[in-house]
């Protein structure tokens, strides 16, 4: 809207001639053309069409929004998978192989992986959902203000963030939840911090770009407020690299998240955390398979269905509009 607003400015259009209707003016003895409101129109049936045949052209993403959805869905509704206790063991039924009684077997102590593995996938996500939030939330405003700002601060803030760079996300993750202790949130906090780096620089660079385009000189120029500037023009079209790269650093998130899970840095036992489920179950790799190899597959799926997701948005879709 500002884009066309700015070229009817740069551009008017010449008068009409008298003997000539404008395309949005009644001519001479003409009716005019009936306003229907904001209703869907051709146009906006014509993008579902589009976005169903690119979805119907790309089977591997279809297949990883499904994925998707069924982790969401495991994460807020377990009762519709599953229907036994994570935590409730029959010793009887111990290290039994995957069979249709129980999909991914049971454990040491006659717990149903499955179960443990849908009820899991609550706790990996709420820490992972944290992570993205921390980052984005937090990346996104050091990024917008120092493109936004400029001058010393931009330079103040992009030497933190080149301090940040420097360090190893998993080994700045491992210090900041030596710090803030052990839990979930904790751990989500320590993995979205160490990711604030990745997202200051692509909000800057984005910020950099918009800033400098004709509308929004044109909004200054206009007197407009610089909060107005920043509200209106500059986020709004700079907000799309960035989710983008949150779609992508959600598979990220889930891997730290389960790595640190795995060193014990994570929710108390007997909680079913992705990382605590492959930390248990490594110790009966001999005999017990499946208590390492099927949480594993669950969060390698999860990682592939996230970061397919993020590529087709980032540039098949831009390149089929």
């Amino acid at each position: 809207m500002s884009q066309n607003l700015v070229d009817n400015l740069a551009n008017p259009a010449d008068p009409a001639d008298p003997g000539e209707a404008s395309p949005g003016e009644a001519g001479p003895g003409l009716a005019r053309p009936v306003d229907t409101g904001t209703g869907p129109g051709p146009g906006h049936r014509v993008d579902v069409r589009r976005g169903l045949r690119f979805l119907l052209r790309r089977p591997g993403l279809l297949l990883s929004v499904a994925v998707l959805v069924l982790v969401v869905l495991a994460s807020f509704w377990p009762d519709l998978f599953t229907s036994q206790d994570p935590l409730k063991g029959v010793p009887s039924q111990n290290f039994r192989g995957p069979s249709g009684t129980h999909w991914f077997g049971t454990d040491e102590l006659g717990r149903d992986v499955f179960s443990r593995v849908v009820h899991g996938a609550q706790l990996s996500l709420k820490a992972t959902l944290i992570a993205v939030l921390v980052a984005f939330v937090v990346g996104g405003l050091l990024g917008m203000v120092a493109g936004f700002v400029g001058r010393w601060v931009d330079d103040v803030l992009m030497r933190f963030v080149d301090v940040l760079l420097s360090i190893p996300a998993l080994f700045l993750s491992l210090a900041l939840v030596t710090a803030l202790g052990y839990g979930t949130v904790k751990v989500a906090v320590a993995v979205g911090i160490a990711s604030v780096a990745a997202f200051a620089r692509v909000a800057r660079a984005e910020v950099l770009r918009v800033r400098q385009a004709v509308f929004v000189e044109a909004s200054r120029s206009c007197g407009a407020r610089w909060y107005s500037v920043l509200g209106r023009h500059v986020l709004p079209n700079a907000a799309g690299p960035v989710i983008v790269l949150a779609t992508l650093d959600f598979g990220s998130s889930i891997l730290a998240v389960s790595a640190l899970s795995f060193l014990g840095y994570g929710a108390p036992p007997p909680a079913p955390e992705w990382g605590t489920l492959i930390s248990d179950g490594r110790n009966y790799l001999a005999n017990a398979w499946w208590l390492t190899a099927l949480p594993g597959l669950a969060i390698a799926a999860t990682v592939l269905a996230t970061n397919r997701i993020a590529r087709a948005l980032d540039g098949e879709w831009s390149r089929q509009r």
